[in-house]
């Protein structure tokens, strides 16, 4: 008899249970109903997370406070969420670290005042960065390549300024990209063509580039189409809103310049490096440029230069330059190009060409050049905030004179899951071949998993991506697809310092310290993935302040995936509740014992004097 009132219970239970989940089925279907309407002016990317994600089949396993009550009480209902206000409108393409006023403050030689300068913490914004008036969601690629939304960037100083070069044209409410540039007019295709005649572009050889000074970005847009994945630069702003345009168009770039300060990538990133009428003065400081972008470069890799002063007799009348100062830029770079024994290969017209050596064995002469200072090898990866040098970067050692120094790459997409130099060296502590294909296959079962709870991945939504710690890359190559890209950030406090191995996979990054900016307008990345992020910097900086940084730089209606012990995305989960996101808390997916959980959020679509359109 004493069975009777536990079955009882357990009935009712049940039975609540079903109430509760029909109610919630219901409650989806006439939210999608109303978000189907139109009252948007985003795209329901809200309603499509909150759609899936909130699965009926699927809810019982959210129920993750039955097994933490103890940590859930610690956010009650009677705690008062802190509400964060918008900020003023002036604030709409804020670049805290690149600040314009700011920056006016500072030196101007060297590019100095172009340079990262963060506000100190009393200076620091405590509010949302609007999104502009009329906003609306990206064109999907390969549409956004040609055509960028007008309300979103809304500055037409290019079109008139570069309208003889083909950069960018207003048409309405768009702007059209036609793939020209200063020394491409007839297009970036065209101008492709010619490089690859020399550079062996499409069979997979060259997989990462950099272009320093890069406009608008067409040729690194123009050259995703075959296959190479293109890391492009500028300052904010020597042209109106260059970085922004090439983001919008969905294209990698980050607002730097080449001023006194290293680079923030690794040392042997990348297979090309391209300047096209850049303005870098390469000859000058001793080819302090010039040895940066060796430092860079992999071994057998290739940097072109186009525009001046090349060919420099034949165009000295239209650059309205003195014949005798072109000549001398130019021999200033020759030799320092000799120095770093780079072999010339290729000039025709306003375009050189140079191939880094493979190796060092070929570059011993120059070990009693007087002007040959070498700097530390174990300082080549130290770069956040370190002044440059002149000094040229040692190889690694060979043990023959054809053996590339470092290791020699497969070609992509080979690469992406092949075992890095790095790791297979040894060079990296910690990091074995075991441990190396045991993350690749936890990063497959994740993204799979977040797949399930977010069916727009993939799907052509998502164009910008964001990992905020990406340990080896493992979950940029699990996503890897020709719809998307992914700019994975090595944290400089990191135990390991992995930047290195990501791009050996033919995946591009950069070293940054999430207790300031990133170097990006807002409104840049559709989709941020923390793993590990705040569990990582809970002792270091405010979270709060990396979760605004993290919603200037995310696009109304984008998603963020954290995942992170529960006890610290119970309290980023505390904060975003006044951040006008809408969040859901769900299981790892070996079960809701596991403490690692995962908090999917959505960025609500609101703009400056605008209203809020709610996913919940």
């Amino acid at each position: 008899m004493a069975l009777k009132p536990n079955s009882a219970d357990g009935r009712t239970r049940s039975w609540v249970q079903i109430f509760i989940v029909f109610g919630l089925c219901c409650f989806f279907y006439i939210l999608g109903a109303w978000q189907r309407s139109g009252f948007g002016k985003g795209d329901s990317i809200a309603l499509e997370i909150t759609k899936h994600g909130a699965d009926c089949n699927i809810i019982p396993s959210l129920n993750f406070e039955t097994h933490h009550a103890g940590e859930v009480g610690n956010v009650g209902e009677s705690e008062k969420i802190k509400s964060f206000q918008p900020c003023p409108p002036r604030y709409v393409d804020y670049t805290p670290c690149q600040d314009q006023k700011r920056a006016m403050t500072f030196p101007r030689d060297n590019m100095i005042y172009r340079e990262r300068h963060c506000p100190r913490e009393e200076e620091k914004l405590h509010c949302l960065v609007p999104a502009p008036k009329g906003y609306v969601t990206p064109f999907p690629w390969p549409k956004s390549r040609d055509y960028v939304p007008y309300a979103n960037a809304p500055y037409k100083a290019l079109t008139v300024e570069k309208a003889i070069q083909n950069w960018i044209q207003y048409e309405g409410n768009v702007f059209r990209f036609p793939g020209g540039g200063t020394q491409f007019p007839q297009g970036a295709d065209t101008y492709i063509d010619q490089l690859a005649a020399v550079i062996p572009i499409t069979n997979g050889t060259v997989r990462t580039a950099l272009d320093t000074g890069c406009g608008v970005a067409s040729w690194g847009a123009y050259l995703w189409s075959r296959n190479v994945l293109t890391m492009s630069f500028a300052p904010r702003d020597s042209h109106e809103a260059q970085v922004q345009f090439a983001l919008e168009r969905g294209v990698p770039a980050v607002i730097g310049v080449l001023g006194t300060i290293k680079m923030p990538y690794p040392s042997r990133a990348f297979d090309m490096a391209h300047c096209s009428r850049c303005l870098i003065p390469w000859g000058a400081n001793d080819g302090m440029y010039l040895k940066e972008v060796d430092r860079v470069l992999r071994p057998g890799g290739y940097w072109v230069l186009s525009g001046p002063p090349i060919n420099w007799r034949n165009n000295y009348k239209a650059w309205q330059r003195p014949k005798e100062e072109l000549e001398e830029e130019q021999q200033k770079i020759e030799d320092v190009a000799k120095l770093l024994c780079w072999e010339k290969k290729h000039e025709k017209g306003e375009i050189a060409i140079w191939q880094k050596r493979v190796n060092d064995e070929s570059c011993r002469g120059r070990e009693d050049d007087s002007q040959a200072k070498f700097c530390k090898a174990e300082e080549a990866n130290d770069v956040w905030y370190k002044k440059m040098d002149v000094c040229v970067t040692p190889y690694p050692d060979v043990s023959s004179s054809s053996e590339v120094a470092g290791g020699e790459l497969k070609p992509f997409p080979e690469r992406l899951f092949a075992v890095p130099p790095r790791i297979a060296s040894g060079s990296v502590p910690g990091v074995s071949v075991e441990t190396y294909e045991e993350d690749n296959n936890i990063w497959k079962k994740h993204v799979n998993a977040y797949k399930k709870i977010n069916r727009l991945i993939d799907s052509g939504r998502y164009r910008n991506i964001l990992d905020m710690n990406a340990g080896l890359g493992g979950f940029a190559a699990a996503l890897n697809s020709p719809k998307l890209w992914v700019m994975n950030v090595m944290p400089t406090i990191a135990e390991k310092d992995t930047l290195g191995i990501i791009y050996e996979r033919g995946l591009i990054g950069i070293y940054h310290d999430w207790c300031e900016a990133f170097s990006t307008y807002p409104r840049t990345y559709d989709l941020i993935h923390a793993h590990g992020l705040f569990s990582l910097y809970k002792d270091k900086c405010n979270l709060e302040d990396i979760l605004l940084e993290m919603d200037r730089i995310l696009r109304p209606e984008g998603a963020v995936i954290f995942r992170d012990e529960v006890d610290v995305l119970i309290k980023v989960k505390k904060i975003t509740a006044g951040m006008r996101w809408d969040t859901k808390m769900v299981d790892h997916e070996d079960g809701p014992l596991v403490p690692e959980k995962v908090l999917v959020a959505v960025k609500q679509y609101w703009t400056v004097g605008g209203n809020t359109t709610s996913a919940q």
